[in-house]
């Protein structure tokens, strides 16, 4: 974090700024500030005119090591947000030191991808890149994810030219619909920036092929993985036996989150089986609610907690299906609490440690066992490596004929064009 004399914010004012003229009155401070480092501009609604002054000014600012621009077109029209986002994107592209930029929250979709994928394909000092709930689809999600393959190509050549170039070490890109279509894309993304550090990709509508392609072809190579969230996604038997393959590569692994996942009771020991193997000694939070994982598993989770888990201080089983008066789990607590007395320190935040509440479990009875027997089958019926793929690349060739209304061809052409053409 900056310090205050190095960070303009106007967050959260709901300042509905449809001009230069609305934004001057509110910019005075970060004209004068050449040093500035963060600017946040998230909570108000900027225009196009408003958006073309914005970029001026920060396109000077060449200290700049944080943009948010989070929640910034609410309540605009979708033939606005194209122009007034490139303005944005074109203007900051050559600072040399803006390592992070935050665009949550803000109403893309596939209109608005061609200035986005130019930034992102382009902006080598990319370092942590946020862009959570922004609409895509699976086909922009193609195109994002093709944009930092090739910034990857970049970034290597920058290095190789002798530049000091950071790896791309945060990608958070959840509640976006990415789905099966995109997930091709995103393993090379991620088999190619290998280095990344922090990864969340929730409430995506990934299914277990997708998930198992995201895992064994892409996330695999991130060896220095430290958090990972894949919740609200769909697992099966097939992405638990994914999970199960790659876990013990990620040695570097802090935050495993794989709640509401139907991981399901057999997916849950598979998952415990393979921290048993003791490779994630530095895993301290485990989100597995909603799952269906049965005494089984919570079983086989108190017993790699003790000794395959050893900075392990908070696991989450909320929903799934055991009794709260399992031995198992009022071993955990125990386990869990101890800790806590003995690593917590004087000032202890309760949500990072011990077990979660246990207010919503759920019983399993023989229908659920039939159920999760019937679904394992039809996953026993393995495709080849070659099935695999074919039908990756159908689902990905259907994304990308998702149907997109242009808007304002001729203008958005020439701004996409524009921002291609602007270097480093």
């Amino acid at each position: 974090m900056a310090a205050p004399s190095k960070v303009f914010s106007l967050e959260g004012k709901v300042l509905k700024l449809d001009t230069a003229q609305d934004l001057e009155a509110h910019i005075g401070p970060l004209r004068i500030m050449d040093d500035v480092e963060e600017v946040h501009i998230l909570g108000n609604t900027l225009g196009v005119e408003a958006c073309k002054l914005l970029g001026q000014v920060l396109a000077s600012k060449k200290s700049l090591k944080v943009a948010n621009l989070a929640d910034i077109f609410t309540g605009r029209l979708l033939n606005e947000i194209p122009e007034a986002l490139s303005s944005l994107l074109t203007s900051i592209l050559n600072l040399p030191n803006l390592r992070t930029v935050n665009l949550n929250d803000n109403a893309f979709g596939l209109n608005t991808q061609a200035p986005l994928v130019a930034f992102l394909s382009s902006h080598v000092p990319l370092q942590h890149l946020y862009l959570n709930n922004n609409g895509l689809g699976p086909h922009a999600g193609i195109l994002i994810a093709d944009a930092l393959s090739e910034l990857h190509a970049k970034k290597a050549a920058a290095k190789k030219a002798g530049h000091d170039v950071p790896y791309l070490e945060t990608v958070i890109c959840g509640r976006n619909r990415l789905e099966n279509g995109s997930m091709l894309a995103w393993a090379k993304a991620f088999s190619l920036h290998n280095k990344v550090k922090e990864v969340k990709m929730v409430q995506n509508g990934i299914r277990q092929e997708g998930i198992e392609q995201l895992l064994t072809a892409g996330l695999n190579h991130a060896t220095e993985l430290k958090i990972l969230d894949l919740q609200d996604n769909t697992f099966t038997i097939k992405g638990a036996k994914a999970l199960a393959k790659v876990v013990p590569l990620w040695a570097d692994i802090q935050e495993l989150g794989i709640g509401d996942s139907l991981l399901g009771a057999k997916g849950g020991v598979l998952l415990a089986d393979a921290l048993a193997k003791g490779q994630n000694p530095k895993l301290e939070t485990l989100r597995l609610q909603y799952n269906d994982i049965t005494s089984v598993g919570v079983k086989a989770f108190a017993s790699v907690a003790k000794v395959g888990l050893p900075a392990l201080k908070r696991i989450e089983l909320n929903g799934n299906k055991f009794s709260e008066d399992d031995e198992s789990i009022l071993a955990l607590q125990d386990l869990l609490y101890e800790r806590k007395e003995n690593y917590g320190g004087e000032i202890v935040d309760e949500d990072f440690w011990g077990v979660d509440s246990l207010s919503d479990l759920e019983e399993m009875d023989s229908e659920d066992e039939e159920e999760e027997e019937e679904v394992e089958q039809e996953e026993e019926e393995e495709l080849s490596p070659e099935e695999k793929a074919e039908k990756l690349v159908k689902e990905a060739e259907e994304a990308q004929e998702e149907p997109t209304v242009q808007l304002m061809d001729d203008e958005i052409d020439a701004l996409a064009k524009k921002l291609e053409k602007t270097g480093i």
